[in-house]
Protein backbone atom coordinates (compact mmCIF):
# COMPACT_ATOMS: atom_id res chain seq x y z
CA UNK A 1 0.00 0.00 0.00
CA UNK A 2 3.07 2.61 0.25
CA UNK A 3 2.51 2.83 -3.43
CA UNK A 4 -1.32 4.34 -3.29
CA UNK A 5 0.00 7.85 -3.48
CA UNK A 6 2.06 6.52 -7.12
CA UNK A 7 -1.24 4.81 -7.80
CA UNK A 8 -3.36 7.99 -7.55
CA UNK A 9 -1.04 10.53 -9.48
CA UNK A 10 -1.13 7.99 -12.39
CA UNK A 11 -5.06 7.66 -12.13
CA UNK A 12 -4.98 11.78 -12.04
CA UNK A 13 -2.66 11.58 -15.13
CA UNK A 14 -4.21 9.57 -17.21
CA UNK A 15 -7.66 11.23 -16.29
CA UNK A 16 -8.86 7.84 -14.72
CA UNK A 17 -12.61 8.74 -13.69
CA UNK A 18 -13.90 5.09 -12.70
CA UNK A 19 -11.50 1.56 -12.42
CA UNK A 20 -12.24 -1.38 -11.13
CA UNK A 21 -10.11 -4.86 -10.38
CA UNK A 22 -12.38 -7.77 -9.51
CA UNK A 23 -15.03 -10.16 -10.37
CA UNK A 24 -17.55 -9.03 -12.39
CA UNK A 25 -21.09 -9.10 -12.08
CA UNK A 26 -24.31 -8.07 -13.32
CA UNK A 27 -24.81 -5.85 -10.00
CA UNK A 28 -21.70 -4.51 -10.43
CA UNK A 29 -22.68 -3.82 -14.23
CA UNK A 30 -25.94 -2.19 -13.01
CA UNK A 31 -24.12 0.10 -10.73
CA UNK A 32 -21.48 1.20 -13.04
CA UNK A 33 -23.82 2.60 -15.63
CA UNK A 34 -26.04 4.14 -13.21
CA UNK A 35 -22.76 6.11 -11.94
CA UNK A 36 -21.75 7.21 -15.66
CA UNK A 37 -25.18 7.93 -16.78
CA UNK A 38 -24.89 10.63 -13.22
CA UNK A 39 -21.21 11.41 -14.53
CA UNK A 40 -22.86 12.30 -17.56
CA UNK A 41 -25.51 14.04 -16.78
CA UNK A 42 -23.53 16.26 -14.33
CA UNK A 43 -20.79 16.87 -17.18
CA UNK A 44 -24.23 17.88 -19.16
CA UNK A 45 -23.13 15.83 -22.08
CA UNK A 46 -25.06 16.16 -25.64
CA UNK A 47 -28.06 13.47 -25.22
CA UNK A 48 -26.57 11.82 -28.52
CA UNK A 49 -22.92 11.88 -27.22
CA UNK A 50 -24.26 10.41 -24.11
CA UNK A 51 -26.30 7.50 -25.44
CA UNK A 52 -23.19 6.82 -27.70
CA UNK A 53 -20.87 6.26 -24.94
CA UNK A 54 -23.04 4.72 -22.57
CA UNK A 55 -24.03 2.04 -25.74
CA UNK A 56 -20.18 1.89 -26.42
CA UNK A 57 -19.78 1.35 -22.33
CA UNK A 58 -22.44 -1.30 -21.72
CA UNK A 59 -20.72 -3.65 -25.06
CA UNK A 60 -17.18 -3.29 -23.59
CA UNK A 61 -18.41 -4.49 -19.77
CA UNK A 62 -21.08 -6.89 -21.55
CA UNK A 63 -18.49 -8.26 -23.22
CA UNK A 64 -15.88 -8.86 -20.35
CA UNK A 65 -18.63 -10.51 -18.26
CA UNK A 66 -19.84 -13.12 -20.81
CA UNK A 67 -16.06 -13.37 -21.94
CA UNK A 68 -14.92 -14.00 -17.81
CA UNK A 69 -18.25 -16.41 -17.06
CA UNK A 70 -16.59 -18.74 -20.02
CA UNK A 71 -13.13 -18.05 -19.00
CA UNK A 72 -14.26 -19.39 -15.18
CA UNK A 73 -15.59 -22.33 -16.29
CA UNK A 74 -13.14 -23.21 -19.00
CA UNK A 75 -9.85 -22.34 -15.93
CA UNK A 76 -12.01 -23.99 -13.01
CA UNK A 77 -9.15 -26.00 -12.69
CA UNK A 78 -6.18 -23.71 -12.58
CA UNK A 79 -4.18 -22.37 -9.49
CA UNK A 80 -2.58 -19.65 -10.81
CA UNK A 81 -4.94 -17.79 -13.05
CA UNK A 82 -7.85 -16.34 -11.57
CA UNK A 83 -11.06 -15.00 -13.44
CA UNK A 84 -11.20 -11.66 -12.66
CA UNK A 85 -11.29 -8.25 -14.73
CA UNK A 86 -10.56 -4.69 -14.91
CA UNK A 87 -11.90 -2.24 -16.45
CA UNK A 88 -10.95 1.62 -16.52
CA UNK A 89 -13.37 4.98 -18.06
CA UNK A 90 -11.32 7.65 -18.51
CA UNK A 91 -12.05 11.21 -19.66
CA UNK A 92 -9.55 13.81 -21.15
CA UNK A 93 -10.99 16.76 -22.83
CA UNK A 94 -13.97 16.32 -25.10
CA UNK A 95 -13.22 11.97 -25.36
CA UNK A 96 -13.69 9.21 -22.93
CA UNK A 97 -11.75 5.76 -22.94
CA UNK A 98 -12.68 2.63 -21.97
CA UNK A 99 -10.53 0.09 -21.09
CA UNK A 100 -10.84 -3.36 -20.15
CA UNK A 101 -9.01 -6.72 -19.14
CA UNK A 102 -9.72 -10.13 -18.59
CA UNK A 103 -7.47 -13.12 -18.91
CA UNK A 104 -8.20 -15.74 -21.67
CA UNK A 105 -7.39 -18.96 -23.89
CA UNK A 106 -3.82 -18.49 -25.59
CA UNK A 107 -5.80 -20.60 -28.04
CA UNK A 108 -8.41 -17.79 -28.73
CA UNK A 109 -5.94 -15.13 -29.27
CA UNK A 110 -4.97 -15.76 -32.70
CA UNK A 111 -8.77 -15.56 -34.08
CA UNK A 112 -9.42 -12.41 -31.53
CA UNK A 113 -6.41 -10.07 -33.14
CA UNK A 114 -7.71 -11.68 -36.65
CA UNK A 115 -11.38 -10.45 -35.94
CA UNK A 116 -9.96 -7.07 -34.75
CA UNK A 117 -7.62 -6.26 -37.36
CA UNK A 118 -10.57 -7.04 -39.91
CA UNK A 119 -12.59 -4.83 -37.97
CA UNK A 120 -10.05 -2.08 -37.34
CA UNK A 121 -9.14 -1.23 -41.40
CA UNK A 122 -13.26 -1.23 -42.64
CA UNK A 123 -14.53 1.71 -42.99
CA UNK A 124 -18.41 3.02 -41.89
CA UNK A 125 -20.30 1.44 -44.51
CA UNK A 126 -18.17 -1.42 -44.81
CA UNK A 127 -18.74 -1.96 -41.06
CA UNK A 128 -22.66 -1.53 -41.69
CA UNK A 129 -22.39 -3.83 -44.10
CA UNK A 130 -20.24 -6.59 -42.23
CA UNK A 131 -22.59 -6.02 -39.17
CA UNK A 132 -25.77 -7.06 -41.47
CA UNK A 133 -24.30 -9.60 -43.06
CA UNK A 134 -23.35 -11.07 -39.32
CA UNK A 135 -26.80 -10.54 -38.29
CA UNK A 136 -28.37 -12.23 -41.22
CA UNK A 137 -26.03 -15.74 -41.20
CA UNK A 138 -24.58 -15.51 -37.13
CA UNK A 139 -26.05 -18.15 -34.85
CA UNK A 140 -27.09 -17.29 -31.59
CA UNK A 141 -24.69 -18.41 -29.15
CA UNK A 142 -25.25 -20.14 -25.89
CA UNK A 143 -24.79 -16.45 -24.44
CA UNK A 144 -27.62 -15.10 -26.84
CA UNK A 145 -25.14 -13.03 -28.97
CA UNK A 146 -24.07 -13.34 -32.68
CA UNK A 147 -20.58 -12.35 -32.42
CA UNK A 148 -21.34 -8.79 -33.06
CA UNK A 149 -20.19 -6.59 -29.78
CA UNK A 150 -16.86 -5.66 -31.19
CA UNK A 151 -18.48 -5.00 -34.41
CA UNK A 152 -20.72 -2.78 -32.80
CA UNK A 153 -18.17 -0.87 -30.66
CA UNK A 154 -16.04 -0.23 -33.65
CA UNK A 155 -19.24 0.89 -35.17
CA UNK A 156 -20.65 3.44 -32.61
CA UNK A 157 -17.02 4.59 -31.95
CA UNK A 158 -15.95 5.52 -35.26
CA UNK A 159 -12.11 4.69 -33.99
CA UNK A 160 -9.84 2.10 -34.09
CA UNK A 161 -9.60 -0.30 -31.20
CA UNK A 162 -6.44 -1.10 -29.58
CA UNK A 163 -5.20 -4.06 -27.83
CA UNK A 164 -2.81 -5.86 -26.45
CA UNK A 165 -1.92 -9.61 -25.72
CA UNK A 166 0.50 -10.51 -22.24
CA UNK A 167 1.21 -14.11 -22.15
CA UNK A 168 1.00 -15.33 -18.49
CA UNK A 169 1.76 -18.82 -19.28
CA UNK A 170 1.32 -21.75 -21.76
CA UNK A 171 -2.11 -21.39 -21.37
CA UNK A 172 -3.30 -18.28 -20.60
CA UNK A 173 -2.77 -14.28 -21.49
CA UNK A 174 -4.22 -11.49 -20.81
CA UNK A 175 -6.35 -9.59 -22.99
CA UNK A 176 -6.47 -5.51 -22.92
CA UNK A 177 -8.90 -3.49 -24.71
CA UNK A 178 -9.25 0.41 -25.26
CA UNK A 179 -11.97 2.25 -27.12
CA UNK A 180 -11.66 5.79 -27.88
CA UNK A 181 -14.97 7.94 -27.74
CA UNK A 182 -14.87 11.02 -29.39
Amino acid sequence: MSDIYNLYKTMEREDVILSFKGDITQELLSSIYQIMESRMDSNNEDPRRKKKIYNILVECLQNVYHHMENFKQEASTETDVNATAIFMIGQNNDSYRIITGNYISVNKIEDLKQRIDKINAMNAEQLRAYYVEKLSTSELSAKGGAGLGIIDIARKSGQQMAYEFHQINEAYAFFSLTVFVK
